[in-house]
């Protein structure tokens, strides 16, 4: 199991370059195509951004090139969303979350409504993250909804390929959680994959992100899976609770799922 087709969101920032590194290297370990999806804003062709927007196509094509990968380039297109074509024939789109100053840099568009539209998992990587390891410890934030199911089915490809894997849960009640999380553990098995489980109980003193990232047993992860809108969208308020929360935190990169 590999994805075969990966897009990756490029723009003129310093993340940019760490993003399509990370993407040549998934492409190079599962023989996929890589695309290049200019997702510049029209601001950062202008003033002192403009000299490395203009670059980006080079860029790109000398990763492929090192690389040994096929792969192809999309200009940016400013009356579209960024790779609107491409974003339905792809496995994973890789891309930013960018906070200020990257912000203004990048098209409105990405992570939020490639999210919604793509169809297709995103692995968003924070603008703190530091280049490394991204799927040897994965943790998968389970609730049993379909979004979850949906996002471990999507992140298969690393989830065989992972060192360490861990369900986490987080419950009203004691344990709530845990019979369906076994199952996951099984149906997991049936993928070679091994998978524990850490539970977490809502004592009403921490958010379930704070629990994720305080337990011992998800602390070192190196990439976190999950659902995105668990709830309708007027009740979430586009990114609202935990999917939120899951994008906002600076430094795991994240695979999320709608």
């Amino acid at each position: 199991m590999a994805y075969r087709d990966i897009l990756v969101y490029l723009d003129p920032t310093s993340g940019s370059t760490d993003r399509l590194s990370l993407a040549s290297a998934l492409a190079k370990d599962h023989g996929a195509r890589l695309i290049g999806v200019d997702a510049s804003s029209n601001e950062a062709f202008l003033g002192g951004w403009a000299e490395s927007a203009l670059r980006i196509e080079s860029t790109f094509n000398a990763a492929l090139k090192e690389a040994g990968l096929a792969g192809r380039f999309v200009s940016a297109d400013l009356r579209h969303m960024p790779g609107a074509e491409q974003m339905h024939c792809v496995d994973l789109i890789v891309a930013p979350r960018p906070d200020k100053p990257a912000r203004p840099l990048i098209r409105s568009e990405i992570p939020d409504g490639a999210l919604l539209a793509a169809g297709a998992p995103l692995l968003i990587l924070p603008q703190d993250w530091r280049p490394g390891a991204v799927g040897e410890n994965i943790v998968i934030a389970w609730n049993g909804g379909r979004e979850a199911t949906r996002a471990v089915h999507d992140a298969m490809p690393l989830l065989t390929r992972a060192k360490q894997v861990t369900i986490f849960t987080f419950s009203a009640r004691p344990g709530a959680l845990r019979p369906g999380a076994e199952l996951l553990v099984e149906h997991l098995a049936r993928h070679a994959v091994a998978a524990r489980i850490s539970d977490w109980t809502d004592t009403g003193d921490v958010s379930a992100l704070e629990a994720l990232f305080a337990s011992l047993d998800t602390q070192d992860a190196d990439l976190i899976v999950a659902g995105a809108y668990g709830h309708s969208r007027a009740f979430e308020s586009l990114f609202g609770g935990v999917s939120r929360d899951l994008m906002r935190q600076p430094t795991a990169p994240l695979l999320m799922s709608h």
